[in-house]
């Protein structure tokens, strides 16, 4: 689902009709807010860019509002309105492909943040300019885990994980761990899928892992990656080949895996550190790793609101 694997896993006596229920849930939220199949509400606002106005249901008007807010002032590092240059690159599909540059620079005033026009009464979107898309890609995931770990645990449920392909929600703590922890294993972004680099030791808490590795092509000698820059409309080119980030909710998480990718390793880890409750593991090109003073192997923790990192 959602072009990734999801694995839920809580303990509970109704387990099996929670999971049920859960799948429903998550059918719900990819036919609203995709913008890869013919019909959904996201599709219709941007069906109806500098058209007219779109009212949408409250959860997806929220989420609209928060990923504008945090694209201005993250200064279109993290951008909803990037969908234009997603579809122009169409990274991670078959026709991806190297966009000429005048192509490139047409698609720049389409990804204005700001021209995401937001009526709190009505909630109602309108794009303001023709050809504008709004793609939740970097955050619907993260919104989607939030909403089933609060229907689990308002249905009884004190233990389990929900990871949607990658971005990982733990449930209180793990009843198979010894030491109570989830383990959640951070992929080597140098390596096949599968080959861990470490493990994050977490309990009730997000971890969010977002990497150059997941969706790129190559094409005359070159490698091209997901990650864009709104500025540029290119992919971001700096020392950074994975961010993870540990934090209470998963939107955050999946917020903060954009932000980190925004300057050099050394500089993204400084700006994490000085976070509140948020940590951060952060691989350069090189092969160095860099990690928020937070996760550190000896680190003793007592709190359900917990984390550690450990080398493997």
């Amino acid at each position: 689902m959602m072009g990734t694997i999801i694995n839920l896993c809580i303990y509970h006596e109704d387990g099996d009709y929670l999971l049920n229920q859960a799948l429903n849930i998550l059918r719900k939220f990819e036919s609203r807010y995709t913008i890869n199949k013919t019909y959904s509400e996201l599709i219709e606002v941007n069906q109806n860019s500098g058209i007219q106005a779109v009212t949408v249901g409250e959860d997806l008007y929220d989420l609209v509002k928060l990923g504008k807010e945090v694209s201005i002032n993250s200064d279109g590092i993290f951008n909803i309105a990037i969908g234009p240059l997603v579809k122009l690159w169409n990274i991670g599909f078959k026709n991806a492909r190297l966009p000429s540059k005048e192509e490139v620079r047409d698609c720049l005033s389409l990804i204005n943040p700001q021209k995401i026009e937001l009526n709190d009464s009505q909630h109602s979107i309108y794009l303001m300019e023709k050809g504008m898309v709004i793609d939740l890609g970097a955050i619907a995931k993260g919104y989607f885990a939030d909403q089933l770990k609060r229907y689990f645990i308002e249905h009884g449920v004190k233990n389990g994980l929900i990871d949607l392909g990658g971005n990982v929600l733990s449930i209180g703590s793990s009843p198979v761990q010894r030491d109570g922890y989830w383990h959640v294993g951070i992929q080597n972004p140098f390596k096949s899928r599968g080959n861990i680099i470490g493990a994050v030791l977490t309990k009730d808490r997000s971890v969010v892992t977002s990497g150059i590795y997941e969706r790129y092509f190559h094409q005359e000698n070159n490698k091209y990656h997901h990650i864009l820059d709104s500025k540029t409309g290119y992919p971001l080119e700096n020392d950074i080949a994975s961010v993870t980030i540990i934090s209470d909710n998963s939107v955050a998480g999946e917020i903060w895996t954009t932000l980190g990718f925004a300057d050099s390793a050394n500089i993204s880890i400084k700006r994490l550190n000085a976070e509140k409750n948020i940590e951060g593991i952060i691989i350069a090109k090189d092969g160095k790793m860099f990690v928020t003073s937070g996760l550190i192997a000896d680190h003793s923790v007592d709190t359900e609101q917990a984390s550690k990192f450990l080398y493997i």
